[in-house]
C-alpha cells in the first residue's frame, strides 16, 4: 500500500459502531470530536486533579484541566506544520492542515481524562492496593485481568472513559477512529506473554474489557501489528501528542514552580532561554523588567523552537515511522534535546519533590488505598463473597448505580466488579477524593 493509501486509513473519519462522521466544511468530523470532549462531566474534572502541585491554594498554577488546554493548543499547531507537509507529498485530496491540527488537539485534550486523583501518585496507590488487597488471589483472574489491576494505568482508564464509562448509553463518546488512534500512546494490552522494546510499550493503553473497542480502532486506521490482534505500532500523530504533552509539561511545570519559589526565576529564565536559543530576540527581552512576563516571553518562545524541531524530525522519519520501524521520541532526536534534559533534571531534583506536593501525595496513597478498601469490600459483600454488615449495605447506596452490574447489584464477574470500583474512584477529583475520605472515616461528620 502505497503512502497516500496508508495516509487516508490514518485519517479515518469512521465512527466504531456507528458508521463514518458526517462532517462539514465548517465543522468537521475532527472538530466534532474536540467538541464532544469539552462537553463532557470527566473533562470538567480535571480542573481539580492534580498537575504537580496538589490541591494548590494558589490560582495560578496548573491544573489537568489548563494543562491539557494548553497541549491541545500546542498539539494542534503541531499537527498542522506536519500535515501541510505531508498533503504535499503525497498530494492527499479532500484533505486540509486543519485536519491533521484537529485529530491531534482533540487527542491532546483527552491524553488526561483518565488521570486518578493526585496524578501519577494515584497509578501507584491504586496499583500497590491491588498488590497488597489480596482480592487478586480470591479470584480466578486471567493473567491479563490480573494485570489489568497490578499493572493500572491512566491512559487505559483514559480509553475507557471515551469509549464506554462517559455517555454509556452510547456507548461512550463515540470518537472517530483517526482520534482514538492517535490519543492511544500505549496500543498494547497490560499482559503480553515476552515484553515489547520501544517507547510505545512502556505503558499499557487499553484494559481487558476493553480490547475488542482498540481492534476495531486499530483495523479502521490500519495501524501496524506487532503481535496480531494484540498489540500494535503508534498511530504517527500519537508522537505529536507525546511532544505536545511533555513540551507543556515540562516547560510550564518549570514556570509554575518559579512562581511559587522551589525554583529561583533567574535559574528558570536562564533554562528556557537555552531552550529558546536563537529564536530570543534579545532587545524585546531587555525590555521586559517583570520576572513573570520574562519567563512567559522566554516560555512561548522554547514551546516554539520544541514544535519546530520535532516537525522537523517527524518529517525526515516519516516514511520509517509509518513503517513503524520508528519507536522514540520525536525530542530525544532534535537539537534540542540537551537544553531539555537539563530542564528535566531540574524538574527530578526539585520540582516534582517539593515538599508540599510530596506530603499530599503520600496522604493521597492513604485516601485512595481507605476508599478502595471500603467499596470493595461491599461489593464482595453484596455478591455473596465477604459478610454483608450493615455497612456494606450503607456503602453499596452511595455507590452510583453506573458502577454497579444490572439491577443496581454488584456485577456477577468478579473482574468487572473491581474494575467498576476502580472506575469510581479513579473518576474522583482530588478535592471529593478527600472529602469522601473524611466522611467515611468519620474524621468530618456531614452537617
Amino acid at each position: 500500500m502505497g503512502q497516500r493509501k496508508i495516509w487516508e486509513k490514518l485519517l479515518s473519519a469512521d465512527r466504531p459502531g456507528a458508521g463514518k462522521a458526517p462532517g462539514t466544511p465548517e465543522r468537521t468530523a475532527f472538530q466534532q470530536d474536540y467538541d464532544r470532549i469539552v462537553f463532557t462531566s470527566a473533562f470538567r474534572r480535571l480542573k481539580d486533579k492534580t498537575q504537580v502541585f496538589p490541591l494548590s491554594k494558589s490560582d495560578y498554577v496548573r491544573t489537568r484541566l489548563t494543562h491539557s488546554l494548553e497541549a491541545s493548543c500546542v498539539g494542534r499547531s503541531l499537527g498542522a506544520v506536519v500535515g501541510r507537509e505531508i498533503i504535499a507529498r503525497h498530494g492527499l485530496q479532500h484533505v486540509e492542515s486543519g485536519d491533521f491540527g484537529a485529530i491531534v488537539a482533540a487527542a491532546c485534550l483527552a491524553h488526561d481524562i483518565g488521570n486518578p486523583p493526585f496524578g501519577h501518585a494515584g497509578e501507584d496507590a491504586i496499583r500497590e492496593w491491588f498488590r497488597q488487597s489480596g482480592l487478586l488471589d480470591r479470584h480466578p483472574f486471567t493473567p491479563a485481568q490480573r494485570a489489568d489491576f497490578e499493572r493500572y494505568e491512566g491512559n487505559a482508564q483514559g480509553f475507557r472513559i471515551v469509549t464506554r464509562l462517559q455517555s454509556p448509553a452510547n456507548p461512550g463518546l463515540q470518537l472517530t477512529s483517526a482520534v482514538l488512534a492517535t490519543f492511544t500512546k500505549y496500543p498494547r494490552p497490560s499482559h503480553l506473554e515476552a515484553e515489547l522494546d520501544g517507547k510505545s510499550s512502556k505503558k499499557f493503553g487499553f484494559f481487558q474489557q476493553d480490547a475488542e473497542a482498540f481492534r476495531r480502532v486499530a483495523q479502521s486506521t490500519g495501524l501496524v501489528e506487532r503481535l496480531p490482534g494484540t498489540a500494535w505500532r503508534r498511530h504517527p500523530l500519537a508522537f505529536l501528542v507525546e511532544v505536545a504533552d511533555d513540551t507543556c509539561y515540562l516547560i510550564v511545570d518549570l514556570e509554575d514552580a518559579a512562581k511559587l519559589g522551589f525554583v529561583p526565576y533567574r535559574d528558570a529564565e536562564l533554562l528556557l532561554a537555552d531552550l529558546a536559543g536563537n529564536t530570543v530576540n534579545g532587545g524585546r527581552l531587555d525590555r521586559l523588567h517583570d520576572p513573570k512576563e520574562r519567563l512567559e516571553y522566554l516560555r512561548a518562545k522554547a514551546i516554539g523552537r520544541l514544535l519546530e524541531s520535532a516537525a522537523a524530525v517527524f518529517l525526515e522519519n516519516e516514511d520509517a515511522i509509518l513503517k513503524g520501524e520508528f519507536d522514540d521520541e520525536l525530542l530525544t532526536q532534535s537539537p534540542a534535546f540537551f537544553p531539555l534534559q537539563a530542564v528535566l533534571k531540574l524538574a527530578k531534583e526539585t520540582i516534582y519533590t517539593a515538599r508540599p506536593a510530596l506530603e499530599i501525595e503520600t496522604a493521597g496513597f492513604e485516601v485512595l488505598g481507605a476508599l478502595l478498601g471500603l467499596f470493595t469490600q461491599a461489593v464482595e459483600a453484596g455478591a455473596g463473597h465477604a459478610r454483608f454488615t450493615t455497612r456494606e449495605r450503607m456503602l453499596l447506596k452511595l455507590l452510583p448505580a453506573q458502577f454497579l452490574g444490572h439491577g443496581g447489584e454488584p456485577d456477577a464477574d468478579p473482574y468487572i466488579r473491581l474494575l467498576q470500583v476502580a472506575d469510581f474512584v479513579a473518576g474522583m477529583t482530588d478535592s471529593y477524593a478527600v472529602d469522601m475520605y473524611r466522611k467515611l472515616k468519620g474524621v468530618d461528620l456531614p452537617t
